[in-house]
């Protein structure tokens, strides 16, 4: 009889957890979305052996924020861009914009450095001759207003071909 109360009571409790979250928290739809989405290009042809400058697309979700390159706090992520190496293509160097000014609701004191809506990253790449598929990495946190997601990589494959 015991061990059939105690069931009941967890059963109820559970359930009443669940209907709760259903309709008395606030929704996580920031869960839900990519944060930041490569665009493109899918390919591009570059001088072997040569320098070529290569604009890679980024699309960061509505109501999110990622911090630049240069985020104004240390214990802040950096976006980065990088290529790993022995794959036929080398990551000369990259530039990023400069990000945009941003203050939290909570805490205007405070000034971010962020991007949001579309970025672009030129990449200064070196590419042996033949065609390499890639997959590049961008390194970021996003956020919105309330809170920040853990840090997150994505892939950024591009089909570069060296002629």
């Amino acid at each position: 009889m015991k061990m059939a109360i105690m069931a009941m009571g967890l059963t109820l409790g559970v359930s009443a957890l669940l209907a709760f979250g259903q309709t008395g928290l606030p929704s996580r739809s920031v869960l839900k979305r990519a944060e930041v989405e490569y665009m493109y290009p899918e390919q591009v042809t570059v001088a072997a052996g040569k320098a070529s400058d290569v604009a890679l697309h980024f699309s960061i979700g509505q109501g999110l924020h990622i911090n630049s390159h240069t985020p104004k706090d240390e214990f802040l992520i950096p976006t980065s861009f990088s290529i790993p190496d022995g794959v036929g293509v080398r990551l000369e160097g990259a530039s990023y914009p400069s990000g945009t000014e941003f203050t939290l609701p909570a805490d205007p004191q405070t000034k971010l450095s962020v991007y949001t809506g579309e970025l672009v990253i030129q990449a200064r790449i070196v590419a042996s001759a033949g065609n390499h598929l890639i997959e590049g990495k961008l390194h970021f946190q996003a956020c919105d207003n309330n809170i920040c997601l853990p840090p997150k990589t994505i892939p950024v494959t591009i089909d570069v071909v060296g002629k």
